[in-house]
């Protein structure tokens, strides 16, 4: 429930980060463009647009690498890695950042029914 929720949330809030980054533009942002935010364009971004966007990034990856993201520690520690590989290389692409800690984390995570 909680991730239904979060993630019509997720939909909603990169619609609005797209349309704070381009004015007069219509308010999506694709995946397409969504890949190309680097760390420290994410982390300019207001926190909960952040988190969206994020959760949005770790949702495609795990469903590409057939993982999900359960709602306890594993998750957590997805995203220690997520945030100490964006302080080490903020001009990185942040889905290079969240893909690689899922890479990483994958025999940690459940399988993908």
């Amino acid at each position: 429930m909680i991730r239904k929720i979060l993630v019509a949330g997720a939909m909603l809030l990169v619609s609005a980060a797209a349309q704070a980054q381009t004015p007069g533009a219509a308010p999506t942002l694709t995946f397409e463009r969504a890949v190309f935010i680097t760390c420290k364009e994410a982390h300019a971004m207001p926190p909960e647009t952040r988190k969206a966007l994020a959760f949005y990034l770790a949702e495609y990856s795990a469903r590409y690498r057939g993982v999900t993201l359960p709602d306890d520690s594993r998750s957590g520690q997805v995203g220690y890695l997520v945030r100490g590989g964006c302080t080490l290389e903020p001009d990185a692409y942040l889905f290079a950042v969240i893909d690689r800690a899922i890479q990483v984390e994958a025999k940690n995570l459940p399988k993908r029914q």
